[in-house]
């Protein structure tokens, strides 16, 4: 992990600082934004030493000393040119060119609106590269049924309730591990700490509440340290379970279903959560966007283009779908 305090110059601290005190981005966001700023720093500061830009070296160079005169000399086609520089020496695909963008136009966003020390931000009109649209994987229905069927072990009861929160709940992997006992609530709901510090209330089906009251019958309560004393998921060192330990518990099931090798991940969990409900409850599409926690309602769309079944009764209901030639 990143630790930008004594490696960043002042400008950018603000920046961090910014978007982890005020706009409540996570740890891990706020050191990819800055892993993404110091390259792209590190790339201009090079290019203006030595013409050239060698992967090799760009790693060492420093950015402490870099301010204000030198981020008002950047323009929009060194941007460019380090977008060219991540996909042709870096081989970088357009997601991670996306993302890069993203950061560095934000950096120079807060310099220009929020800190007023560029009258005009040079990369406004910095496109972002087009990523290739890719429908989500996910679960069949017998796939998420075999899946649990699949839990077993000294922890099962709490690898149980994981897999059932993931599969009926659409949770993201840092929601999970962010649980307190104290979120789920009486009326069957839980309080969920999302994206930017957003709190959301989600339902919990009978599936997650039998799980839920199995797991807290054998739930550790002695020796918990004080920090991990309302975690709702334990390690064996009974301590808030972490999100590698999530991701090798959701990989153990898969593999043992043989669904290792074929692109499933914890996300994909997610993504089959969110299919299922969709596919088989007619839920309005603006309900997903709220159990999910979408910001945006364009994020959530995509799982309209997944129910095939649905696409078939559509082409199918077509008054000329029976309409043949008489020839």
């Amino acid at each position: 992990m990143s630790d930008f305090s004594y490696e960043a110059p002042e400008i950018l601290k603000d920046y961090l600082y910014y978007l982890q005190t005020i706009k409540g981005k996570s740890t891990h966001t706020v050191d990819e934004y800055y892993s993404d700023i110091r390259l792209f720093l590190r790339y201009i500061k090079l290019k203006r030493k030595t013409g050239g830009s060698s992967p090799d070296e760009i790693s060492q160079i420093k950015i402490d000393d870099i301010d204000l005169g030198f981020i008002k000399s950047i323009t929009l086609t060194d941007a460019y040119e380090f977008m060219n520089y991540l996909r042709r020496d870096r081989n970088n695909n357009a997601s991670t060119r996306a993302r890069k963008t993203s950061a560095i136009k934000g950096f120079f966003n807060f310099l220009t609106v929020k800190k007023n020390l560029l009258e005009k931000n040079p990369l406004e009109s910095l496109d972002r590269p087009k990523e290739k649209k890719s429908l989500p994987k996910y679960l069949t229905l017998e796939q998420s049924i075999e899946l649990l069927n699949a839990v077993d072990g000294k922890f099962k009861e709490r690898d149980y309730c994981i897999l059932t929160f993931f599969l009926n709940c659409g949770m993201r992997l840092s929601e999970l591990v962010g649980l307190n006992y104290t979120d789920i609530r009486s009326d069957n709901t839980a309080r969920i700490v999302g994206k930017g510090n957003k709190e959301r209330l989600i339902y919990l089906n009978s599936a997650c509440i039998s799980a839920y009251q199995n797991y807290m019958k054998v739930r550790p309560t002695d020796g918990l340290a004080q920090a991990d004393k309302y975690a709702l998921f334990l390690s064996s060192r009974n301590r808030r379970i972490s999100r590698e330990m999530v991701q090798k518990i959701v990989y153990k099931y898969l593999e043992k279903i043989g669904l290792n090798a074929q692109g499933y991940s914890v996300h994909k969990l997610r993504h089959t959560a969110a299919t299922l409900m969709y596919q088989n409850g007619n839920v309005d599409i603006r309900v997903l966007k709220e159990i999910l926690g979408h910001e945006n309602l364009g994020t959530t769309e995509i799982y309209t283009h997944l129910n095939t079944t649905q696409m078939e009764q559509a082409a199918n209901a077509n008054p000329l779908s029976k309409v043949k030639s008489k020839k």
